[in-house]
């Protein structure tokens, strides 16, 4: 099946998309878009992929399933346009980074600036259905995303890769932590990031580890 996406990641993908359960997933999505109102808009499912190519990956946040409110969600986990309101767990993630690195809260909830260094911003499930949280559950996306995490895994090194909350860190439970960095906390949600996500200190930790590995530092 011809995706459209990112060379370097149509390259490493090419197996899947020729696989059954892909296709299948195909046809549900394209279902949905017809009959529903669906996130992101059809053009910025791979939007998370296209800004930042297999080999340009350094760091890898792993969110579960797309916001799923109008204006919301287009195509990077966590991230939302100028002009919409901080979701509460994206304005958490601000403020560990302020405490952690002693930055100021950004006017921008935009994380293209992330992607542009290499930070993959990737949901386990890339569509949903409006207002309908985890619509698209169990539909094939799963099985996609372990894919592409399992080849950041094998044919890459020394990336960093945060999984936040009981979801993530079952999806990451395989990866090789003798190649890559792994660290945990608790999701930014409201309801857990008192329990260990303020604090946590990943984004210090994680240039500290591309520091130990001569490679250039994240400008959160």
């Amino acid at each position: 099946m011809k995706v459209q996406i990112e060379e370097s990641w149509r390259r490493q993908l090419q197996e899947e998309f020729d696989k059954p359960y892909f296709e299948h997933l195909v046809g549900f999505v394209k279902e949905e878009y017809a009959r529903y109102t669906v996130f992101p808009p059809g053009s910025r499912i791979f939007h998370a992929y296209n800004t930042c190519p297999f080999e340009k990956v350094k760091v890898v946040i792993l969110g579960q399933d797309p916001y799923h409110e109008p204006g919301q969600y287009y195509g990077l986990c966590f991230s939302v346009m100028d002009g919409v309101p901080f979701p509460p767990s994206l304005v958490n993630i601000f403020k560990e980074i302020q405490n952690d690195l002693g930055k100021p809260i950004p006017c921008s909830g935009r994380l293209e600036r992330w992607a542009d260094q290499g930070v993959l911003l990737i949901n386990a499930i890339l569509t949903v259905r409006a207002h309908q949280a985890g619509s698209h559950q169990g539909k094939g996306w799963e099985e996609f995303t372990d894919a592409v995490i399992r080849r950041l895994n094998d044919e890459r090194e020394h990336i960093v890769f945060m999984l936040w909350g009981a979801y993530a860190q079952k999806k990451g439970v395989f990866i090789d932590r003798t190649r890559h960095c792994v660290l945990t906390a608790p999701h930014p949600s409201p309801l857990s990031a008192d329990r260990g996500f303020f604090g946590c200190k990943h984004f210090s930790k994680a240039n500290a580890y591309f520091r130990s590995k001569g490679l250039a530092e994240i400008e959160w």
